[in-house]
């Protein structure tokens, strides 16, 4: 066990980027400065995945720039190396099968049968405590949307809705046999409730003794703090153990959008102080609760991160508690990850794969997070810039001496 002590430090850069030889290093330096260009992103954000659809051929470039940084490989295979390279530096991997919107009962047969290959995959492998999972990859949006309307389902939707059941029940019975953590992503406001209920629903069947799934509670949602305390009464109450992933959330400009499109009240906080608190007490909250909740702070957010590891440092936990897991996006805050696992937490990187083309979706919302979060994308391009400058300066004292 190792014992919190002294306060983590999120600037050593070297410790951030050991696991980058000087070529990748400059490669994703250089991808940044092109992420960083606003009107290049804003063009290429609309116009990728139009051309994907027509068939143009982009996906080499694709691959080359944003696919090679966000992402481990198109196949569970061509992810190995990224795993081993992270878990010779103690970072754990997440792996997140990146398909998502589809709309056919075969498509979500054949992606269930996907997750239950990573979980096989994963089970050998002690660095890869976890798979992720979005419902919108086993079940059709539009029944999703039905169910959180309220909307009475017909007679072949209830059939439709209880194979999407069978799937995950499936997914879950797996993970458990191979001592496998599930992560249900959370997805956009208007289809979350069911979402919500899917992953209750396995949380009450298979948590009992340790945590084999996790829901993700979005705090940019103003309404989430309350559903995390309430998520945790009925644990409480069911006798099981509450997986939660906290994260800021991925769909806000979209979110807003449509509630001025539709007239109804924004589900997003109204600034980024009141998410920020949200988060932040949410973490308060998990951590005064964790013999009782199993906690994933996923964040890109220094402050926040820094926050869990002092508050665990204060209630005397052990870093590397087991009930007590950090997650940042693979291609994205090394400078937090490895630091944190460098003082002895349990850091993973949450790493997607898949075809380049069935991945669009999520390496556009990469491009858009890092122009529309303030600083995030400078921030990286700071810090790689940083090491690039220790390591040359590295390299003349070597020559030198």
């Amino acid at each position: 066990m190792h014992a919190v002590s002294d306060p983590v430090s999120f600037d050593d850069t070297a410790v951030a980027f050991a696991h980058r030889s000087d070529a990748d290093l400059n490669r994703a330096y250089r991808i940044y400065q092109l992420i960083n260009n606003r009107p290049l992103t804003w063009l290429g954000t609309r116009l990728t995945p139009w051309a994907i659809q027509a068939g143009l051929p982009v996906k080499g470039l694709l691959r080359s720039t944003l696919f090679r940084l966000f992402c481990g490989g198109e196949t569970l295979q061509e992810c190995e190396e990224v795993i081993h390279r992270l878990s010779r530096f103690g970072v754990y991997t997440i792996l997140d099968y990146g398909v998502e919107a589809k709309q056919r009962e075969d498509e979500f047969d054949r992606t269930t049968d996907s997750i239950l290959d990573a979980i096989r995959f994963a089970a050998p492998l002690s660095h890869v405590p976890f798979v992720s999972i979005k419902i919108t990859g086993i079940c059709r949006f539009a029944l999703l949307e039905k169910r959180h309307a309220g909307v009475a389902l017909s007679p072949e939707e209830q059939q439709e809705w209880q194979r999407v059941n069978d799937r995950l029940l499936r997914i879950c019975m797996a993970a458990q046999q191979h001592r496998i953590g599930v992560m249900v992503d959370a997805e956009e406001s208007w289809i979350q409730d069911p979402i919500d209920e899917l992953a209750d629903q396995m949380m009450q069947r298979f948590n009992r003794s340790s945590a084999v799934v996790l829901n993700t509670f979005q705090l940019y949602r103003h309404d989430r703090l309350a559903f995390l305390r309430r998520s945790f009464e009925a644990a409480q109450q069911g006798g099981y153990v509450l997986g939660a992933k906290l994260v800021r959330g991925a769909y806000m400009e979209k979110e807003r959008r449509r509630a001025a499109r539709l007239g109804y009240a924004s589900p997003i906080q109204p600034d980024k102080a009141a998410c920020d608190r949200d988060f932040d007490e949410a973490i308060r909250f998990c951590l005064h609760r964790l013999s009782a909740v199993f906690l994933c702070v996923a964040s890109h957010n220094e402050k926040s991160n820094l926050l869990a590891t002092q508050l665990a440092r204060q209630l005397r936990y052990p870093a590397d508690h087991p009930h007590l897991w950090f997650s940042q996006l693979f291609g994205m805050s090394d400078n937090i990850t490895f630091n944190l696992t460098h003082a002895g937490f349990r850091a993973a990187k949450y790493l997607p794969y898949g075809p380049v083309a069935e991945v669009v979706p999520y390496l556009m919302r990469r491009a858009q997070e890092n122009t529309s979060v303030a600083g995030m994308s400078s921030r990286e391009l700071l810090l790689l810039r940083r090491e690039r400058q220790r390591r040359k300066k590295s390299d003349r004292h070597a020559a030198v001496s």
